[in-house]
């Protein structure tokens, strides 16, 4: 690819709106030491590596992807002759334009090649240099997925010894699901970043209204690099115009009217089998290969990565999970991976497929890196456990107590006796726009922009936006652990609106860290408790339906209880500190509601304390809570 054509691509990137370069940047927490090992990541076997680019791969259904195979070279640029392992992406984001930008792709491919594997690079159906249309995750992309490992499987591939593994952040992470669930032959491991799994509850609609900070982006990003005209449109121009005409197609017959569809308030407003087909949490009781996991805790993936990792385990798949103080692009690049204190995500992956593809004996695996490693907000330590939510966590609850004004005075959150508020809650288009949750629900670019803006760190002045509820300073700590679910009794001038809670950590000085959030609009309030989630009989984790059947306004005068989920997080309070909640009606830009709705949230909503409505926040609490007045 000449010079001037990745200008091209690099600006159409920014115009767009979601830069693929990656800026590392220099994180204030303390790090684990290491465990002690004798594993070491062996050095290159090769010098170089060679491509084979735009490579055809046919579907069952005649349609023919195309993808870049980067095998190990001598010295003389030459491919070497032998079968290797392969490592297989599956991408939205056209493989030439990774090429030219780093972060959205993970680690550099070259590191395994150079030891002895080959990459395989594959542009998604209807996108990059491949035919069809996209359709984001739709049944026969997701088919796709099965037929490519397949096809890198087969002996007719003379660099393949049939043995295969997946890598990839992302949307690359959620193909490697979708093709461990077809259980193709000869893949052995994968290793996702990122992945999402429900996608309506993680990204699309959180709480029932509609992601307006990232999803725009992310349908532009796809849809932009699809229409780059391909390389192969030169030695195979009867397939570079074709391809072209299917990603127009795309664009003109999916892009575009999901968005306004979306938007209107028609059915991808809500959940139901669109979404069902598309999220991976439905079949990944069909993945049955190890998985090593890269989450984050300020990511677009927050809520999904856990989900599948726990289903993983629990079914005795061997699975491990690094969880970190991570934006999207941050965990997508894995540049900060190392600070977790097993090496970086190249030397990660080359052990783990070494160990899974190559069968290297490594008897420390288990012992050198836990199955579950994570960052601990409020001390910025490196935790390691087994499990997600394991047997030292309590159900807990913290009771809203009195009232809270906007801008004025807090409420309290309390374990003892509860004193009777009513705290008004004003619509304010503003509130969200610039914090924490503003760049984590924008992917982190902001972040890349202004990585030293304040707001980003301290949430005191957008709290002002809404009320507030916190506890005293404490004389003991708080941990917390996983999902929370704030369940405020509300009522609601118009009948609806959504409440916007953050859970915070207020420090001695009075700057205020937001730990994670969640959303809920009071009409999709319904809870589905077959599969909401309890801890010591404690509702921890809601199940909203989000279907237009269950969709209920409020009544005029009625105060109904509404489970917030707030996003999962690990977190100590420590003594001096105040743990606290933020809740306002709107977060912006991350959501708005659909046009038919808008009116219906310029409206005041008030949240009830007292015996008669027992508002509270419910969490896993790190062994017994403290006594809290």
């Amino acid at each position: 690819m000449n010079t001037s054509r990745s200008h091209v691509i690099v600006r159409l990137l920014a115009v767009i709106g979601l830069s693929l370069a990656l800026v590392a940047a220099s994180l204030s927490f303390s790090t684990a030491s290491a465990a002690t090992s004798t594993w070491r990541p062996r050095g290159e076997q090769y010098p170089r590596t060679v491509t084979e680019r735009d490579v055809a791969i046919p579907m069952s259904d005649g349609t023919i992807l195309r993808g870049d195979v980067q095998r190990p070279a001598g010295a003389d640029g030459k491919a070497v002759a032998k079968r290797f392992p392969v490592i297989v992406t599956i991408t939205a984001y056209n493989k030439t334009v990774l090429l030219s930008a780093g972060g959205l792709g993970g680690a550099d491919p070259a590191y395994l090649v150079k030891r002895g594997y080959v990459q395989l690079t594959v542009d998604a159906r209807g996108t990059g240099s491949s035919e069809g249309v996209w359709k984001a995750f739709g049944a026969r992309e997701n088919k796709d997925g099965g037929e490519i490992l397949r096809w890198a499987h087969s002996s007719a591939r003379p660099w393949s010894n049939g043995i295969t593994g997946m890598s990839g952040p992302s949307y690359m992470g959620i193909s490697q699901l979708w093709a461990a669930a077809a259980q193709p032959p000869g893949l052995k491991a994968i290793f996702p970043q990122v992945p999402g799994a429900d996608v309506y509850r993680d990204v699309v609609a959180s709480g029932g209204q509609l992601d307006v900070g990232f999803i725009p982006l992310w349908l532009g990003l796809v849809t932009g690099t699809g229409l780059i005209p391909p390389a192969v449109a030169v030695s195979d121009p009867a397939s570079g115009i074709k391809q072209l005409l299917d990603h127009l197609t795309g664009a003109t017959t999916f892009t575009v009217p999901l968005l306004v569809n979306a938007l209107g308030g028609g059915e991808p407003a809500y959940d139901g089998p669109f979404y069902t087909e598309r999220s991976v949490i439905n079949v990944i009781d069909k993945v049955k290969v190890p998985a090593f996991f890269v989450s984050g805790e300020y990511d677009l993936f927050q809520r999904g990565t856990p989900l599948l990792f726990e289903n993983l385990a629990k079914r005795g798949i061997p699975t491990k999970m690094i969880i970190g103080p991570w934006d999207h692009l941050q965990a997508s690049s894995g540049t900060e991976v190392v600070k977790a204190g097993y090496g970086s995500l190249s030397q990660l992956q080359l052990r783990w497929f070494d160990h899974y593809l190559k069968g290297a004996k490594d008897l420390r695996l288990d012992q050198d890196i836990a199955n579950l490693t994570y960052y601990e907000q409020g001390t910025g330590a490196w935790r390691k456990d087994s499990r997600w939510i394991g047997s030292s966590l309590r159900g807990a609850k913290l009771r809203l107590s009195g009232t809270s004004s906007t801008g004025g005075p807090a409420g309290r959150l309390t374990t003892g006796t509860v004193k009777d508020g009513a705290s008004k809650i004003y619509p304010v288009p503003v509130a969200g726009l610039c914090t924490r949750s503003a760049n984590q629900w924008t992917a982190g670019l902001p972040a890349m922009v202004l990585p030293s803006l304040p707001c980003f760190k301290d949430n005191a002045l957008n709290d002002k936006t809404g009320v507030v509820f916190s506890t005293p300073r404490l004389t003991q700590p708080i941990t917390l652990q996983g999902p929370i679910n704030a369940r405020l009794y509300t009522s609601s001038l118009g009948g609806d609106g959504m409440l916007s809670v953050a859970i915070e950590d207020e420090a001695p000085d009075g700057t205020v860290e937001r730990l994670s959030g969640g959303w809920q609009v009071l009409s999709h309030r319904a809870l589905d408790t077959t599969r909401s989630r309890y801890l010591d009989g404690v509702l921890i984790q809601p199940f909203h339906p989000f279907t237009k059947a269950a969709q209920k306004k409020l009544a005029r005068g009625e105060v109904a209880p509404v489970d917030v989920e707030i996003f999962p997080t690990r977190a100590r309070i420590k003594p001096g500190h105040r743990l606290r909640i933020a809740v306002q009606s709107f977060d912006v830009p991350h959501l708005l509601p659909t046009l038919p709705d808008l009116l219906g949230t310029l409206t005041v909503m008030t949240v009830h304390a007292s015996a008669k409505y027992p508002s509270s926040i419910n969490f896993p609490s790190v062994g017994a809570l403290p006594v809290v007045k």
